[in-house]
């Protein structure tokens, strides 16, 4: 079972053997890293999940009154089983809100698999070229900042994610089928996600068709289901259909 001081580190009692002297010295854990891939996260107790929720926001890790700043970029990749759900824990909302996208992973497809199979049942030994540095991943998350959002475009952006927040306000669909709605880091989210996937394409200012393609993947997790919703069977991916149909795009 995993602990918190497993993920972030320990305080480790050491002594110094010319003088006597003792003091305790914080051995940095697994986080401080750049890319930390956490695998099947809902199979973690909820006191370790916790322990991620400061450095995934502040990039930061306190340990006993003193705070160390986790290396730049810092990310978190997450995965988790969505079929076995024996011996979960169930993520909580506000780790959620806190992954920028949940990206739903399929079967490959027919050529995609035989690649698999070629590429990890013969002799030779894959290796995986170096293409950046955490300075370029930098540089690039600074250009994503600049790329152009419209007044249109961001007035949209605002107006779904205000929408999915049940309410006189909100859509009858929203209403009846969502118990709680998206936070502002959705909208935060949707801005940043589609200004990267319009500067990944060469564009310097992302469009419509930017966001339409990144509701889902940056709202399915942050939407809390009712039970009407439940019960109809309908998925965060339905409710995030209807919202796109009943919030248009400004004229």
């Amino acid at each position: 079972d995993l602990m918190p001081s497993d993920i972030l580190g320990t305080e480790l009692l050491e002594e110094d053997h010319g003088t006597g002297h003792r003091h305790f010295r914080f051995q940095k854990g697994p986080i401080f890293t750049h890319l930390l891939l956490a695998d099947e996260l809902n199979r973690t107790p909820p006191k370790t999940q916790a322990a991620l929720l400061e450095a995934m926001q502040e990039r930061t890790v306190s340990y006993a009154g003193t705070t160390y700043t986790l290396p730049a970029p810092f990310f978190v990749l997450a995965t988790q089983n969505p079929i076995e759900q024996a011996g979960t824990y169930p993520l909580p909302e506000a780790q959620l809100d806190r992954f920028l996208l949940h990206v739903r992973v399929d079967y490959p497809t027919e050529q995609e698999e035989r690649d698999i199979l070629l590429q990890t049942t013969g002799s030779a030994t894959g290796s995986v070229p170096k293409v950046m540095d955490a300075e370029d991943v930098l540089a690039l998350q600074a250009a994503v900042r600049q790329v152009h959002v419209s007044d249109d475009v961001l007035t949209w952006i605002t107006r779904l994610v205000r929408a999915s927040r049940p309410g006189t306000a909100a859509p009858e669909a929203i209403n009846q089928w969502i118990k709680w709605g998206a936070g502002p880091r959705a909208g935060q989210s949707l801005v940043l996600a589609a200004k990267a996937r319009a500067l990944l394409q060469g564009r310097f200012a992302a469009t419509r068709e930017d966001v339409q393609a990144l509701v889902a993947p940056v709202m399915r997790h942050r939407l809390l289901l009712s039970f009407a919703a439940e019960a109809e069977q309908k998925s965060a991916d339905d409710v995030i259909a209807a919202l796109l149909q009943a919030v248009p795009f400004p004229a």
